[in-house]
Protein backbone atom coordinates (compact mmCIF):
# COMPACT_ATOMS: atom_id res chain seq x y z
CA UNK A 1 0.00 0.00 0.00
CA UNK A 2 1.12 3.51 -0.81
CA UNK A 3 0.01 6.59 1.05
CA UNK A 4 0.41 8.53 4.25
CA UNK A 5 -0.91 5.77 6.51
CA UNK A 6 1.19 2.85 5.31
CA UNK A 7 3.55 2.85 8.31
CA UNK A 8 0.94 3.12 11.09
CA UNK A 9 -1.21 0.43 9.43
CA UNK A 10 1.78 -1.90 9.12
CA UNK A 11 2.83 -1.26 12.71
CA UNK A 12 -0.67 -2.00 13.99
CA UNK A 13 -0.99 -5.19 11.95
CA UNK A 14 2.36 -6.39 13.26
CA UNK A 15 1.20 -5.59 16.79
CA UNK A 16 -1.95 -7.67 16.32
CA UNK A 17 0.25 -10.45 14.99
CA UNK A 18 2.53 -10.23 18.03
CA UNK A 19 -0.48 -10.47 20.37
CA UNK A 20 -1.43 -13.82 18.84
CA UNK A 21 -0.79 -17.06 20.70
CA UNK A 22 0.61 -19.48 18.12
CA UNK A 23 -0.61 -22.83 19.56
CA UNK A 24 -4.29 -21.83 19.43
CA UNK A 25 -4.41 -18.74 17.21
CA UNK A 26 -6.16 -16.68 19.89
CA UNK A 27 -5.33 -13.01 20.31
CA UNK A 28 -4.83 -11.50 23.76
CA UNK A 29 -6.39 -8.14 24.53
CA UNK A 30 -3.02 -7.02 25.91
CA UNK A 31 0.01 -8.84 27.36
CA UNK A 32 -0.19 -6.99 30.70
CA UNK A 33 -2.31 -6.90 33.82
CA UNK A 34 -3.38 -4.12 36.19
CA UNK A 35 -1.84 -1.16 34.40
CA UNK A 36 -4.26 1.52 35.67
CA UNK A 37 -6.90 3.40 33.70
CA UNK A 38 -6.43 6.19 36.25
CA UNK A 39 -3.16 6.54 38.15
CA UNK A 40 -3.88 5.60 41.77
CA UNK A 41 -7.37 4.33 40.92
CA UNK A 42 -8.96 0.88 41.21
CA UNK A 43 -9.83 0.24 37.54
CA UNK A 44 -6.98 -2.18 37.02
CA UNK A 45 -7.75 -5.34 35.04
CA UNK A 46 -6.04 -8.45 33.76
CA UNK A 47 -6.13 -8.36 29.96
CA UNK A 48 -4.01 -11.43 29.26
CA UNK A 49 -6.98 -13.30 27.81
CA UNK A 50 -8.73 -13.78 24.49
CA UNK A 51 -11.90 -11.70 24.20
CA UNK A 52 -14.25 -12.96 21.53
CA UNK A 53 -15.02 -9.36 20.60
CA UNK A 54 -11.32 -8.60 20.03
CA UNK A 55 -10.99 -11.59 17.73
CA UNK A 56 -13.96 -10.52 15.62
CA UNK A 57 -12.53 -7.00 15.28
CA UNK A 58 -9.10 -8.38 14.43
CA UNK A 59 -10.75 -10.44 11.71
CA UNK A 60 -12.30 -7.23 10.37
CA UNK A 61 -8.94 -5.43 10.38
CA UNK A 62 -7.18 -8.24 8.53
CA UNK A 63 -9.89 -8.59 5.89
CA UNK A 64 -10.02 -4.82 5.48
CA UNK A 65 -6.29 -4.79 4.79
CA UNK A 66 -6.64 -7.64 2.29
CA UNK A 67 -4.90 -10.33 4.35
CA UNK A 68 -7.29 -13.14 3.59
CA UNK A 69 -4.91 -15.98 4.51
CA UNK A 70 -4.35 -14.41 7.91
CA UNK A 71 -8.06 -13.78 8.28
CA UNK A 72 -8.84 -17.43 7.59
CA UNK A 73 -6.58 -18.47 10.47
CA UNK A 74 -8.32 -16.08 12.86
CA UNK A 75 -11.71 -17.21 11.62
CA UNK A 76 -10.83 -20.80 12.47
CA UNK A 77 -9.99 -19.77 16.05
CA UNK A 78 -13.26 -17.89 16.21
CA UNK A 79 -15.21 -20.90 14.98
CA UNK A 80 -13.52 -23.17 17.51
CA UNK A 81 -14.17 -20.70 20.33
CA UNK A 82 -17.91 -20.43 19.69
CA UNK A 83 -18.49 -24.08 18.80
CA UNK A 84 -20.92 -26.06 20.94
CA UNK A 85 -23.89 -24.76 22.87
CA UNK A 86 -24.56 -21.07 22.03
CA UNK A 87 -26.03 -20.61 25.50
CA UNK A 88 -22.61 -21.42 26.97
CA UNK A 89 -20.73 -18.96 24.79
CA UNK A 90 -18.34 -16.87 26.85
CA UNK A 91 -17.17 -13.39 26.03
CA UNK A 92 -13.56 -14.38 26.80
CA UNK A 93 -11.29 -17.39 27.18
CA UNK A 94 -7.78 -18.15 28.45
CA UNK A 95 -4.97 -18.51 25.91
CA UNK A 96 -5.37 -22.28 25.85
CA UNK A 97 -9.16 -22.08 25.55
CA UNK A 98 -9.87 -22.54 29.26
CA UNK A 99 -13.27 -21.20 30.26
CA UNK A 100 -12.67 -20.83 34.01
CA UNK A 101 -10.94 -17.49 34.69
CA UNK A 102 -11.44 -16.66 38.38
CA UNK A 103 -10.53 -13.12 39.39
CA UNK A 104 -8.31 -12.53 42.42
CA UNK A 105 -6.57 -9.55 44.01
CA UNK A 106 -2.88 -9.67 44.96
CA UNK A 107 -2.65 -7.32 47.98
CA UNK A 108 1.07 -7.90 48.54
CA UNK A 109 1.87 -6.09 45.29
CA UNK A 110 2.08 -2.29 45.34
CA UNK A 111 0.75 -1.82 41.81
CA UNK A 112 1.94 0.41 39.01
CA UNK A 113 2.61 3.84 40.54
CA UNK A 114 0.72 2.59 43.64
CA UNK A 115 -2.45 1.85 41.71
CA UNK A 116 -4.21 -0.99 43.47
CA UNK A 117 -5.56 -3.59 43.48
CA UNK A 118 -3.37 -5.73 41.26
CA UNK A 119 -5.56 -8.42 39.73
CA UNK A 120 -5.17 -11.78 38.08
CA UNK A 121 -8.04 -13.40 36.22
CA UNK A 122 -11.13 -11.54 35.12
CA UNK A 123 -14.65 -11.86 36.52
CA UNK A 124 -16.09 -10.40 33.31
CA UNK A 125 -15.82 -13.92 31.88
CA UNK A 126 -19.11 -14.71 33.62
CA UNK A 127 -21.00 -11.70 32.26
CA UNK A 128 -23.77 -11.62 29.69
CA UNK A 129 -22.76 -9.32 26.84
CA UNK A 130 -25.31 -9.76 24.07
CA UNK A 131 -23.39 -7.66 21.54
CA UNK A 132 -20.85 -10.50 21.16
CA UNK A 133 -23.35 -12.67 19.27
CA UNK A 134 -23.97 -9.87 16.78
CA UNK A 135 -20.28 -9.05 16.41
CA UNK A 136 -19.46 -12.68 15.70
CA UNK A 137 -22.15 -12.97 13.03
CA UNK A 138 -21.11 -9.61 11.56
CA UNK A 139 -17.48 -10.71 11.21
CA UNK A 140 -18.43 -13.99 9.61
CA UNK A 141 -20.68 -12.07 7.22
CA UNK A 142 -17.67 -9.92 6.31
CA UNK A 143 -15.61 -13.06 5.73
CA UNK A 144 -18.26 -14.36 3.29
CA UNK A 145 -18.41 -11.03 1.49
CA UNK A 146 -14.61 -11.05 1.19
CA UNK A 147 -14.67 -14.43 -0.50
CA UNK A 148 -13.64 -16.56 2.47
CA UNK A 149 -15.98 -19.43 1.75
CA UNK A 150 -18.16 -20.94 4.42
CA UNK A 151 -18.37 -24.64 5.15
CA UNK A 152 -21.38 -26.55 6.42
CA UNK A 153 -20.34 -26.75 10.06
CA UNK A 154 -19.58 -23.03 10.16
CA UNK A 155 -23.01 -22.14 8.81
CA UNK A 156 -24.76 -24.58 11.13
CA UNK A 157 -22.95 -22.95 14.05
CA UNK A 158 -24.05 -19.49 12.89
CA UNK A 159 -27.66 -20.63 12.65
CA UNK A 160 -27.39 -21.95 16.20
CA UNK A 161 -25.96 -18.63 17.39
CA UNK A 162 -28.79 -16.78 15.66
CA UNK A 163 -31.41 -19.07 17.17
CA UNK A 164 -30.04 -18.34 20.62
CA UNK A 165 -29.86 -14.60 19.97
CA UNK A 166 -33.46 -14.68 18.78
CA UNK A 167 -34.56 -15.83 22.22
CA UNK A 168 -32.30 -13.58 24.31
CA UNK A 169 -31.92 -10.24 22.50
CA UNK A 170 -34.47 -8.47 24.71
CA UNK A 171 -32.79 -9.41 27.99
CA UNK A 172 -30.82 -6.87 30.04
CA UNK A 173 -27.07 -7.48 29.98
CA UNK A 174 -23.75 -6.08 31.18
CA UNK A 175 -23.01 -4.38 27.87
CA UNK A 176 -19.92 -3.78 25.80
CA UNK A 177 -18.10 -2.06 28.67
CA UNK A 178 -18.53 -4.95 31.11
CA UNK A 179 -20.48 -2.92 33.65
CA UNK A 180 -20.21 -4.36 37.13
CA UNK A 181 -23.42 -2.68 38.23
CA UNK A 182 -26.93 -3.95 37.59
CA UNK A 183 -27.72 -5.32 34.13
CA UNK A 184 -29.52 -2.91 31.82
CA UNK A 185 -31.13 -2.67 28.41
CA UNK A 186 -28.07 -1.29 26.65
CA UNK A 187 -28.85 0.33 23.32
CA UNK A 188 -25.60 -0.85 21.74
CA UNK A 189 -26.38 -4.46 22.67
CA UNK A 190 -29.75 -4.17 20.92
CA UNK A 191 -28.17 -2.60 17.83
CA UNK A 192 -25.75 -5.53 17.59
CA UNK A 193 -28.63 -7.97 17.99
CA UNK A 194 -30.17 -6.25 14.95
CA UNK A 195 -26.84 -6.71 13.17
CA UNK A 196 -26.94 -10.45 13.78
CA UNK A 197 -30.47 -10.85 12.40
CA UNK A 198 -29.77 -8.53 9.47
CA UNK A 199 -26.59 -10.35 8.42
CA UNK A 200 -28.12 -13.80 8.68
CA UNK A 201 -31.20 -12.89 6.67
CA UNK A 202 -29.03 -11.25 4.00
CA UNK A 203 -26.83 -14.35 3.80
CA UNK A 204 -29.80 -16.58 3.01
CA UNK A 205 -31.21 -14.10 0.50
CA UNK A 206 -27.91 -13.70 -1.35
CA UNK A 207 -26.47 -17.22 -1.15
CA UNK A 208 -28.54 -20.11 -2.56
CA UNK A 209 -26.29 -22.62 -0.79
CA UNK A 210 -27.22 -21.27 2.67
CA UNK A 211 -30.51 -22.20 4.26
CA UNK A 212 -32.43 -20.56 7.08
CA UNK A 213 -35.70 -18.78 7.98
CA UNK A 214 -34.89 -15.49 6.25
CA UNK A 215 -38.45 -14.17 6.60
CA UNK A 216 -38.38 -14.73 10.35
CA UNK A 217 -34.95 -13.17 10.76
CA UNK A 218 -35.97 -10.15 8.69
CA UNK A 219 -39.06 -9.72 10.86
CA UNK A 220 -36.89 -9.97 13.97
CA UNK A 221 -34.50 -7.35 12.59
CA UNK A 222 -37.47 -5.03 11.98
CA UNK A 223 -38.72 -5.65 15.53
CA UNK A 224 -35.36 -4.87 17.10
CA UNK A 225 -34.90 -1.80 14.90
CA UNK A 226 -38.24 -0.40 15.98
CA UNK A 227 -37.53 -1.24 19.61
CA UNK A 228 -34.25 0.69 19.56
CA UNK A 229 -35.80 3.72 17.88
CA UNK A 230 -38.63 3.69 20.43
CA UNK A 231 -36.66 3.09 23.62
CA UNK A 232 -33.02 3.92 22.88
CA UNK A 233 -33.48 7.28 21.18
CA UNK A 234 -34.21 10.55 22.99
CA UNK A 235 -36.17 12.67 20.49
CA UNK A 236 -36.09 15.76 22.71
CA UNK A 237 -32.28 15.77 22.72
CA UNK A 238 -31.89 14.17 19.27
CA UNK A 239 -29.49 11.50 20.47
CA UNK A 240 -29.37 7.81 21.19
CA UNK A 241 -28.72 6.97 24.83
CA UNK A 242 -26.59 4.38 26.59
CA UNK A 243 -29.53 2.37 27.86
CA UNK A 244 -33.29 2.40 27.65
CA UNK A 245 -35.03 5.00 29.78
CA UNK A 246 -31.85 6.71 30.97
CA UNK A 247 -30.24 9.92 29.67
CA UNK A 248 -26.57 8.89 29.71
CA UNK A 249 -24.48 8.82 26.54
CA UNK A 250 -22.20 6.06 25.30
CA UNK A 251 -19.41 6.27 22.73
CA UNK A 252 -20.39 2.83 21.40
CA UNK A 253 -23.37 4.59 19.80
CA UNK A 254 -20.91 6.02 17.27
CA UNK A 255 -20.91 2.59 15.62
CA UNK A 256 -24.57 2.87 14.61
CA UNK A 257 -23.74 4.06 11.07
CA UNK A 258 -20.71 1.78 10.72
CA UNK A 259 -22.84 -1.35 11.22
CA UNK A 260 -25.53 0.04 8.93
CA UNK A 261 -28.30 0.44 11.50
CA UNK A 262 -28.89 3.98 10.15
CA UNK A 263 -27.16 5.97 7.38
CA UNK A 264 -24.24 8.16 8.39
CA UNK A 265 -26.10 11.35 7.49
CA UNK A 266 -29.36 10.44 9.22
CA UNK A 267 -30.36 13.35 11.52
CA UNK A 268 -30.48 10.99 14.50
CA UNK A 269 -26.92 9.89 13.83
CA UNK A 270 -25.75 13.47 13.36
CA UNK A 271 -27.46 14.41 16.61
CA UNK A 272 -25.75 11.55 18.43
CA UNK A 273 -22.35 12.58 17.08
CA UNK A 274 -22.95 16.14 18.26
CA UNK A 275 -24.16 14.99 21.69
CA UNK A 276 -21.08 12.82 22.18
CA UNK A 277 -18.76 15.58 21.01
CA UNK A 278 -20.42 17.97 23.47
CA UNK A 279 -20.86 15.58 26.38
CA UNK A 280 -18.21 12.87 26.17
CA UNK A 281 -15.10 14.53 24.82
CA UNK A 282 -12.17 16.19 26.48
CA UNK A 283 -9.44 17.88 24.49
CA UNK A 284 -11.15 16.52 21.37
CA UNK A 285 -10.87 12.86 22.40
CA UNK A 286 -13.69 10.57 23.51
CA UNK A 287 -14.66 8.97 26.82
CA UNK A 288 -16.53 5.67 26.82
CA UNK A 289 -19.26 7.13 29.04
CA UNK A 290 -19.51 9.46 32.02
CA UNK A 291 -18.35 7.38 34.98
CA UNK A 292 -20.02 9.85 37.33
CA UNK A 293 -23.47 9.43 35.78
CA UNK A 294 -23.44 5.78 34.70
CA UNK A 295 -23.58 3.12 37.41
CA UNK A 296 -20.78 0.75 36.43
CA UNK A 297 -20.29 -0.61 39.93
CA UNK A 298 -16.91 1.07 40.41
CA UNK A 299 -15.48 4.20 41.99
CA UNK A 300 -13.05 6.63 40.41
CA UNK A 301 -12.64 7.74 36.85
CA UNK A 302 -10.59 6.77 33.82
CA UNK A 303 -8.82 8.23 30.83
CA UNK A 304 -10.05 8.90 27.31
CA UNK A 305 -10.72 5.69 25.43
CA UNK A 306 -8.66 5.53 22.25
CA UNK A 307 -10.87 3.07 20.35
CA UNK A 308 -13.83 5.40 20.87
CA UNK A 309 -11.91 8.24 19.28
CA UNK A 310 -11.28 6.08 16.22
CA UNK A 311 -15.03 5.31 16.15
CA UNK A 312 -15.63 9.06 16.06
CA UNK A 313 -13.28 9.23 13.07
CA UNK A 314 -15.44 6.65 11.27
CA UNK A 315 -18.71 8.34 12.23
CA UNK A 316 -17.47 11.72 11.01
CA UNK A 317 -16.29 10.13 7.78
CA UNK A 318 -19.66 8.44 7.16
CA UNK A 319 -21.38 11.73 7.98
CA UNK A 320 -19.50 13.38 5.10
CA UNK A 321 -17.10 15.29 7.35
CA UNK A 322 -13.90 13.90 5.88
CA UNK A 323 -11.73 16.89 6.81
CA UNK A 324 -12.70 16.64 10.48
CA UNK A 325 -12.26 12.86 10.41
CA UNK A 326 -8.79 13.15 8.92
CA UNK A 327 -7.73 15.81 11.41
CA UNK A 328 -8.83 13.67 14.36
CA UNK A 329 -7.16 10.57 12.96
CA UNK A 330 -3.89 12.39 12.36
CA UNK A 331 -3.98 13.65 15.92
CA UNK A 332 -4.57 10.15 17.26
CA UNK A 333 -1.44 8.98 15.44
CA UNK A 334 0.61 11.48 17.47
CA UNK A 335 -0.45 9.72 20.70
CA UNK A 336 1.48 6.56 19.79
CA UNK A 337 4.72 5.97 21.62
CA UNK A 338 8.17 5.97 20.04
CA UNK A 339 7.68 2.51 18.51
CA UNK A 340 4.14 3.15 17.27
CA UNK A 341 2.20 1.41 20.05
CA UNK A 342 -1.02 2.41 21.78
CA UNK A 343 -2.39 1.47 25.16
CA UNK A 344 -6.08 1.45 26.03
CA UNK A 345 -6.56 5.08 27.13
CA UNK A 346 -5.03 8.56 27.15
CA UNK A 347 -4.60 11.03 30.00
CA UNK A 348 -5.26 14.51 28.52
CA UNK A 349 -3.73 16.31 31.50
CA UNK A 350 -0.52 14.34 32.00
CA UNK A 351 -0.28 13.69 28.23
CA UNK A 352 0.46 10.01 28.70
CA UNK A 353 -1.00 6.64 27.83
CA UNK A 354 -3.02 4.73 30.43
CA UNK A 355 -4.16 1.15 30.86
CA UNK A 356 -2.83 -2.15 29.62
CA UNK A 357 -0.51 -2.01 26.63
CA UNK A 358 -0.14 -2.63 23.77
CA UNK A 359 -3.89 -2.83 23.40
CA UNK A 360 -5.46 -4.76 20.52
CA UNK A 361 -8.68 -2.78 20.98
CA UNK A 362 -6.81 0.40 20.03
CA UNK A 363 -4.88 -1.02 17.08
CA UNK A 364 -7.58 -2.70 15.02
CA UNK A 365 -9.77 0.44 14.76
CA UNK A 366 -6.63 2.33 13.73
CA UNK A 367 -6.30 -0.05 10.78
CA UNK A 368 -9.93 0.18 9.66
CA UNK A 369 -10.12 3.96 10.10
CA UNK A 370 -6.86 4.48 8.20
CA UNK A 371 -7.92 2.26 5.30
CA UNK A 372 -11.27 4.01 4.95
CA UNK A 373 -9.53 7.39 4.87
CA UNK A 374 -7.01 5.98 2.40
CA UNK A 375 -9.65 4.82 -0.08
CA UNK A 376 -11.72 7.96 0.50
CA UNK A 377 -15.01 6.44 1.58
CA UNK A 378 -16.59 4.87 4.63
CA UNK A 379 -17.61 1.21 4.67
CA UNK A 380 -20.16 -0.82 6.54
CA UNK A 381 -18.61 -3.25 8.98
CA UNK A 382 -19.50 -6.31 6.87
CA UNK A 383 -18.16 -4.87 3.60
CA UNK A 384 -14.48 -5.33 2.69
CA UNK A 385 -12.38 -2.20 2.19
CA UNK A 386 -11.03 -2.77 -1.29
CA UNK A 387 -7.38 -1.94 -1.96
CA UNK A 388 -5.19 -3.08 -4.83
CA UNK A 389 -1.99 -2.54 -2.88
CA UNK A 390 -1.82 -4.85 0.10
CA UNK A 391 0.48 -4.65 3.08
CA UNK A 392 2.82 -7.54 3.74
CA UNK A 393 2.95 -9.05 7.22
CA UNK A 394 4.77 -12.20 8.35
CA UNK A 395 3.13 -15.57 7.76
CA UNK A 396 0.65 -16.54 10.48
CA UNK A 397 2.68 -19.61 11.45
CA UNK A 398 5.78 -17.47 12.13
CA UNK A 399 4.08 -15.50 14.88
Amino acid sequence: MRGAYRDPITRSLLTLKALTYKPTGGIVAAPTTSLPEQIGGPRNWDYRYCWLRDSTYTLQALISAGHLAEAKAWREWLLRAVAGDPARLQIMYALDGTRYIPEAELPWLAGYEHSTPVRTGNAASDQLQLDVWGETLDSLSLARNAGITAHDTAWDMQVALMDHLEGTWDQPDNGLWEMRGARRQFTHSKVLAWVGANRMAFAVRSRPDLEGPADRWEALADTIHADVLTHGYDADRNTFTQSYGEPGLDAALLMIPRVGFLPGKDPRVLGTIAAIQNGLTEDGLVKRYDTGDSDDGLVGGEGLFLACSFWLVDALHLAGRRTAATALFDRLLTLRNDVGLLSEEWDPVAKRQLGNTPQAFSHFPLVTSALQLHVGRGHRSNHPIVSNHLIAVPDHHDA
